[in-house]
């Protein structure tokens, strides 16, 4: 098939939709990708892309088109200039880019804006091929949560967008089943959803026992480390981390390591400074996504965290499935799905959303654990991703729908 994929993130920004662009043109079909230029977590022009943009014209065997848009920078008011920029260049110039070509259904990779959406609606409306969203945050709840949105009015007007982008999808795709009855809503035609978790990607599958440290932690390797890898933002609550940090300061047998970057990221050394937490408290940087087994292979546990809202309670964070796969207890602070899947695997603890002591005491009780029952955990928690989150099945699930709707026959089976 003849796919777009629209993303307003892709590579060399660190997201999943760059493994799915991959493996959908190892799979044989010609795709296209309609992107924005990369300037995320950071804010500003990746410095690879900016020293040689033609290098990224091209990812595996799919053609990137890209588009100039405003970076990211720092502030709320910047942000949604971001947002705006991508909908208003990937309308106009991503539209003429793509002129003359066909294609036989859009994919759109959804995490926050879901304002992405728009160009390929558009897009999909010119070139007659049907619209599927893969929906991994719920708006306008998620503005709401992490406070980008306060005005009531502004958020109903959200709503109303939202509604609006659904409504032109052929398939809507969500991350988590707690997701469908929000999506539902909005949509107003439960027909049309799909019930489509992440995966983890092939690297991080399998025993890390072989897989050389990262020089960044070999000189943490005799401690009980906890490691968290991902985008350091309001959404995953760094107060309480720190809080548990706080607590455990007097262990000098536990460390914890943050690996990623992101708008909270300043904040957060300030405030390790702040609280004295420098020993305890290690912020290690960004690194591409190929060497992060070498920094999970240091971990003894591998955390993941959320805010206490209702949205993030229905929210498994793309991270849950990338944990599972190496084999690594997990501790999660978080409600809801995330929490659930954890407990259900058997592959780790978890408490609730905000909630630092409670984490102090999961990470303190993890570390006394034999090393042989830690190892069980991990080993439940592999066998359990690959029951529930198989890439394959669920990328071959994925080319079912969409050539059933290329075919003009609609999606069959269930939901």
């Amino acid at each position: 098939m003849r796919l777009l994929v629209v993303s307003q993130y892709f590579w060399p920004e660190n997201f999943r939709v760059n493994d799915l662009v991959a493996e959908l043109g190892r799979r044989g079909h010609q795709v296209t990708v309609l992107t924005g230029v990369p300037n995320y977590p950071e804010g500003q022009v990746s410095p690879e892309f900016r020293r040689d943009p033609r290098r990224f014209s091209s990812y595996q065997s799919a053609e990137v088109v890209r588009v100039p848009i405003l970076t990211r920078g720092k502030g709320g008011r910047r942000l949604a200039l971001n947002y705006f920029s991508f909908v208003l260049t990937g309308s106009t110039m991503g539209v003429w880019r793509l002129r003359g070509r066909a294609f036989d259904a859009v994919f759109v990779f959804q995490p926050s804006p879901i304002t992405a959406c728009l160009p390929a609606i558009l897009i999909g409306r010119l070139k007659g091929a049907p619209v599927l969203l893969w929906v991994l945050d719920l708006w306008p709840e998620t503005l709401a949560a992490v406070g980008a949105v306060r005005a009531k009015w502004l958020l109903a007007l959200v709503g109303r967008m939202v509604a609006f982008i659904y409504r032109r999808c052929a398939l809507i795709l969500a991350q988590s089943r707690a997701f469908e009855p929000n999506i539902a809503n909005y949509s107003g035609d439960v027909s049309r959803i799909r019930y489509f978790p992440g995966w983890a990607e092939p690297l991080f599958h399998g025993s890390l026992s072989s897989v050389e440290p990262a020089p960044e932690v070999r000189a943490y390797q005799d401690t009980f480390n906890v490691l968290f890898a991902g985008n350091i933002g309001e959404a995953q609550d760094f107060p309480a981390i720190l809080d548990a940090a706080d607590k455990l300061r007097q262990r000098a047998d536990i460390r914890w390591l943050i690996v990623g970057d992101g708008r909270a990221a300043e904040w957060v050394r300030s405030e390790i400074r702040r609280r004295a937490l420098d020993d305890s408290v290690r912020m290690l940087g960004r690194h591409a996504i190929e060497r992060m087994p070498s920094f999970f292979c240091a971990a003894g546990a591998l955390l993941v965290t959320l805010k206490r809202d209702p949205v993030f309670a229905m929210t498994i964070p793309g991270k849950v499935q990338t944990y599972l796969a190496t084999g690594r207890p997990v501790i999660g602070m978080l409600d809801g799905e995330g929490a659930r899947v954890i407990q259900q695997s058997g592959a780790g603890l978890v408490c609730a959303s905000g909630d630092g002591p409670a984490l102090a005491d999961r990470v303190a009780h993890l570390a006394s654990l034999p090393s042989a029952e830690r190892a069980a955990m991990g080993a439940r928690g592999l066998e359990y991703s690959r029951k529930e989150f198989d890439r394959d099945r669920l990328l071959t699930q994925l080319e079912e729908w969409m050539a059933e709707l290329a075919s003009g026959d609609g999606v069959a089976g269930t939901r």
